[in-house]
């Protein structure tokens, strides 16, 4: 074979081995119990070679659960030893420091073997709704307290699965056949993987993945060399302040493009805080590598060698480098913050470059479901556990506008409330975008959601808040507004926290609206046409339009009065 046929059949193997591994999170997408799994579309998969390097993840999933799962694959090979692996393991833990950052990520690593070898692993993560303990949310002081822990262990040895594990997490999780569904999709995504990935070998006549292995990463890595060598050898910090949990967390970052590497340090940043907000480092060097790709690398696979040139350090025992047993259950939090802070540094030395910043983290929240306990509950209510995923805007970009009730970084999907409502006694009352909460600017920050959310009759409910942005909102960018805050509140004008479990009565509601992301650019650079459609859609007010953008009062009542007329954009 020629140098030239070589490296072409190297290519279409690359491609197919992304193909295998997008099969199998799809795999896991059709198959999980999970609505976070199912709906939302919280996950991972990836392939790996012997030793343990990520060669290929599927495009479906998030960069923490990707990223951080990059690492994960060999403390399974430390722990299990190549010595104890047989045809038909399977492995799993939720370990947040060997694993993806908390205890609700279950990953799952499972040997691949060909011709009786082994050649591989195929590895893959979910975000199961519960995992017992205090439930998903930021009250534990420990990590003792946020839930059932599974060491790096053997869910199945040679096919045959360890029936006292599942009787175990049976016995501490509250949706115990959710759980053990979602291990068992988990287990049967990675098979999926397998077989296509030895249907590649038997096609192209392989008996291991050793050269195709080594193609992938130095390619990947030159690329990646290539980029960083291009950048202008400069130093900047960034810095940014979110609500934490009962004071405010500063985020601090020191960047450096240093020729074959890119260094990010975080020394400065707040220190661990009392509640689950904390960030294993693994989940860390995820986001940051994340944001630092995004704007140096962005059409570069992701694999072992691509993320090798970026190098993440942050003190010990601070916010963002938590260790054992800090508390880390809502981990995203802060850790979905990360690449805004990133940003801030990385504006200051690829000018035009980098967004403005978002919503950020995710705006989740839980509802733990019960009869009420004021007065008798009717005989069919029911105890559930509800997560429901949704997103505020992102932020505008240098040329566009951002995006409107979408998850940047992490990308999960937000969820419908026809599936919400499917898994428990609970209604979604509103959900819609929230006008008016995307930053002006040349270019305008995506809007944020409004949602009011109840129990149906006969229930009661503990609401566990995720939100941030509350105090903090998303900052413009070289002349763009800031974003919308956060608001949350009882229908009864109770006010609520943006973080912690809190009880709503039976009948009352709770009222939410999600951030928004911030403007890019002065707004009176803003393009008419653009103002025009933003007042016919709804998404500015005419103050907004006049006051801001510099409409006048005749352009705003033609736009208004085309909207009364089913004629306007």
């Amino acid at each position: 074979m020629t140098g030239q046929s070589s490296t072409v059949s190297n290519q279409v193997m690359w491609n197919r081995m992304i193909s295998v591994v997008e099969e199998q999170a799809q795999a896991l997408v059709r198959t999980a119990f999970s609505t976070s799994v199912r709906e939302a579309g919280d996950l991972s998969a990836g392939v790996y070679n012997v030793g343990g390097d990520m060669l290929a993840q599927a495009v479906t999933g998030t960069p923490g659960h990707v990223n951080a799962m990059a690492e994960a694959v060999a403390h399974f090979i430390r722990r299990i030893g190549y010595d104890n692996m047989y045809e038909g393991d399977v492995y799993i833990t939720n370990d947040p420091w060997e694993g993806t950052g908390h205890l609700h990520d279950i990953t799952v690593v499972s040997p691949s073997f060909y011709q009786g070898e082994l050649i591989g692993f195929l590895g893959c993560t979910a975000h199961i709704v519960d995992i017992g303990g205090r439930g998903f949310g930021a009250d534990a002081n420990s990590v003792y307290e946020e839930g059932l822990y599974i060491p790096i262990m053997k869910f199945a040895e040679r096919g045959e699965v360890d029936k006292t594990l599942i009787n175990i997490v049976r016995g501490n999780v509250r949706e115990p056949d959710q759980a053990i569904g979602d291990f068992y999709a988990l287990a049967t995504c990675n098979e999926i993987g397998h077989r296509r990935l030895v249907d590649m070998m038997a096609e192209f006549k392989l008996t291991d993945l050793n050269d195709i292995s080594e193609f992938i990463l130095e390619n990947s890595r030159r690329a990646t060399l290539e980029r960083i060598a291009a950048l202008p050898r400069s130093q900047a910090s960034g810095s940014m302040t979110i609500d934490g949990y009962s004071h405010p967390v500063e985020l601090k970052v020191a960047l450096a493009f240093e020729g074959e590497r890119v260094s990010c340090d975080f020394g400065g940043t707040s220190g661990l805080d009392k509640k689950g907000i904390n960030v294993p480092m693994v989940y860390t060097r995820a986001y940051a590598c994340y944001a630092l790709k995004c704007a140096i690398a962005p059409e570069i696979p992701n694999n072992a060698a691509s993320l090798a040139p970026f190098e993440i350090t942050a003190p010990v025992n601070s916010i963002v480098n938590a260790v054992h047993p800090a508390p880390v259950a809502l981990r995203h939090v802060i850790g979905h913050m990360i690449p805004d802070a990133v940003f801030d540094a990385l504006d200051k030395m690829l000018p035009d470059t980098i967004p403005a910043e978002g919503a950020g983290t995710l705006c989740n929240f839980q509802a733990s479901l019960r009869p009420r306990t004021d007065i008798e509950a009717p005989a069919d209510a029911v105890r559930a556990e509800v997560l429901t995923f949704n997103s505020g805007g992102s932020g505008a970009r240098p040329r566009a506008d951002g995006m409107n009730a979408t998850a940047f970084p992490s990308g999960v999907m937000t969820m419908p409330v026809e599936a919400t409502e499917h898994t428990g006694p609970i209604i979604i009352w509103r959900k819609e975008l929230r006008p008016g909460s995307g930053g002006a600017g040349k270019f305008r920050g995506g809007l944020g959601q409004f949602m009011e959310v109840g129990a149906t009759d006969g229930h009661e409910f503990d609401f566990s808040a995720m939100f941030d942005r509350v105090d903090h909102p998303a900052r413009g960018r070289r002349g763009g507004h800031d974003g919308a805050a956060t608001t949350i509140e009882r229908d009864d004008g109770e006010p609520m926290k943006g973080k912690g479990k809190q009880f709503v009565p039976a009948g009352r509601r709770v009222k939410l609206a999600f951030p928004g992301g911030a403007g890019y650019g002065d707004p009176k650079d803003r393009d008419p046409d653009l103002v025009r459609r933003d007042l016919a859609r709804g998404y500015i007010s005419n103050d907004v339009a006049r006051d801001v953008y510099g409409l006048s009062n005749a352009e705003i009542d033609a736009v208004n009065s085309a909207v009364e007329r089913g004629d306007a954009l």
